[in-house]
């Protein structure tokens, strides 16, 4: 492949769209919140406002994207988030602050472990699995909430929580940090890592996979736990944000994960995803979001127009994939016939040679 054709490829509007979707929104925003003569939306505190609300979506969305790309998913995220929330609030007073932080995070790795080891040595569908998890873990969060909000009593542990959450770095909020972070690690792991060509090479094809030595369940199940840790770590944020959490907190949200994944280009059935797409997802996600809200829409209209670029997005992602596998299958067929005489099959599968490459 040329680097005319390279360049073309990493700039189509497959590859890039969800970049070029946040800059002609943002541009948009601006210009209408102007001639409305609202608050200037590029302002520095408006920008910065929208990371920090999508912080906890994004950090879930790269673990989820990681999921997504071994050819799982999970629906359970918000539902151990607001468990870990809960854990976390409920010891915190008597425990101190990284305690109740490990503890939250122990509950929420059981549970990315029990989803994992169902799912990988029962058998049972992921959807079946995390749906179930999700209702499960919403009745524990009742048991542990008995049904009301948990409050933090103590002066000193909530402002402790308050400085691990609401503290700054600049104009940055700490929060935005972990997000960067976490992103950057599960970034460079999968693109620069054996370990990262393993997790395609298992999303892509896992027969091939396991043919090539990969231990395709210890991926898969080391992906549900690092979706539920990164469930757990969010949900301490958001427990440290407000001090307090109630049985229908975050509710909802596993939704606005996943959607942030697919916004990212994350294909639903394994093998292809970028975290630093997916976090692009939940900026724009939250972009709108922050638009509606400055420009006075109504929820209504959120939910129509966030459906309406959500179905677009994956719209624009599957024909693109299809014009794309179009030429690759004549190029596979050209092939075979041109040596098939020598009794040779070049290369074979795109899966498999991953596979070979990660081992």
């Amino acid at each position: 492949m040329s680097m005319r054709d390279d360049l073309g490829r990493n700039f189509s509007l497959r590859e890039a769209g969800v970049y070029y979707a946040l800059v002609l929104l943002v541009a948009t925003l601006a210009v209408v919140t102007a001639a409305l003569r609202r608050p200037n939306y590029l302002s520095p505190a408006n920008l910065t406002n929208i990371l920090y609300q999508s912080s906890l979506i994004a950090i879930m969305g790269v673990a989820m994207t990681v999921v997504l790309i071994t050819g799982n998913f999970d629906l359970s995220v918000a539902s151990v988030a607001a468990l870990a929330a809960a854990v976390h609030i409920s010891v915190v007073d008597a425990t101190g602050f990284w305690p109740a932080v490990a503890a939250a995070l122990a509950v929420s790795g059981a549970i990315g472990l029990l989803n994992g080891a169902m799912v990988q040595f029962v058998g049972i569908n992921a959807f079946i699995v995390t749906l179930g998890t999700l209702t499960a873990v919403r009745g524990l969060l009742l048991i542990v909430t008995n049904g009301r909000s948990l409050m933090v009593e103590d002066p000193g542990s909530l402002a402790t929580m308050t400085a691990f959450e609401s503290g700054r770095a600049g104009p940055v909020a700490y929060p935005v940090l972990y997000m960067a972070a976490f992103t950057l690690i599960v970034w460079f792991v999968l693109s620069f890592t054996t370990v990262g060509r393993r997790v395609y090479a298992v999303g892509g094809n896992a027969e091939a996979a396991r043919l090539s030595g990969i231990h395709v369940h210890a991926y898969k199940l080391g992906a549900f736990i690092l979706s539920s840790l990164a469930a757990g770590f969010a949900g301490v944020l958001f427990g440290c944000r407000f001090g307090a959490i109630n049985p229908t907190a975050l509710q909802g949200d596993e939704l606005t994960v996943i959607a942030a994944a697919v916004l990212g280009g994350t294909s639903l059935f394994g093998g292809a995803g970028s975290v630093v797409k997916t976090v692009a997802g939940a900026l724009l996600l939250f972009t709108l979001t922050n638009g509606f809200n400055i420009l006075n829409l109504g929820a209504n209209y959120q939910g129509v127009i966030e459906g309406t670029v959500l179905v677009a997005a994956a719209a624009i992602y599957t024909l693109g994939g299809r014009r794309r596998a179009r030429p690759r299958v004549a190029s596979a067929a050209s092939t075979t016939v041109a040596v098939k005489g020598a009794g040779v099959h070049k290369g074979g599968t795109r899966a498999s040679r991953g596979a070979r490459e990660a081992t």
